[in-house]
């Protein structure tokens, strides 16, 4: 007996998102859900609070509109057309960073961690920023977030500085750890 649930994630990117009227439509909802769980859960995705449903929805419409003008890429990740994480880069705004670009945020809903959709999408925005001409593919991330440090190293990115106790989350403090992709020798 097989199962009809997917094994491999569908990764979309913001053309194919916004090309598909019903996952358009319920996109920013179940990303903020994403969110906002993780959050409440002490994830380190850059808010010590759940946002809003409006903080999100601003924030993926700022991506959106970005990667239509060729300054980010957005992927969403999906399970029998149900979001399971989301991710993008954006390019760096000033004129002698502009060959370089941050990648932002990977959230992936705790229900499916470990099923590889983390690794999907990191997967693909690295490669929307090769083809996007990216040179550098950079990041950061919480220190005690060992298994987002353990996949962005598997992919070949390299850690190039740290802040000690630069995080704080409360009374507790956290190293920002900050790595790099050089595409120009990965490639």
């Amino acid at each position: 007996m097989t199962s009809d649930v997917p094994t491999e994630p569908a990764v979309l990117d913001a053309a194919e998102l916004t090309s598909d009227p019903e996952l358009a439509a319920r996109f920013a909802e179940s990303a903020h859900r994403i969110l906002a769980d993780l959050v409440g859960g002490g994830a380190a995705l850059g808010w010590v609070d759940p946002p809003s449903r409006d903080e999100v929805a601003d924030l993926l419409g700022r991506v959106v509109a970005a990667a239509q003008a060729g300054d980010a890429a957005l992927r969403a990740a999906y399970l029998d057309r149900q979001l399971v994480g989301v991710g993008y880069w954006l390019r760096y705004a000033r004129p002698t960073h502009r060959p370089h670009a941050d990648l932002e945020k990977i959230a992936v809903d705790a229900a499916v961690h470990g099923r590889g959709v983390g690794r999907a999408l990191t997967a693909a925005l690295i490669a929307d920023a090769r083809e996007a001409g990216i040179e550098v593919l950079t990041l950061d991330a919480r220190g005690d977030n060992a298994g987002a440090l353990h996949l962005y190293r598997s992919l070949g990115f390299t850690e190039y500085g740290r802040l000690p106790d630069f995080v704080a989350v409360g009374e507790h403090r956290y190293d920002k750890v900050f790595y790099m992709l050089d595409l120009r020798r990965h490639g």
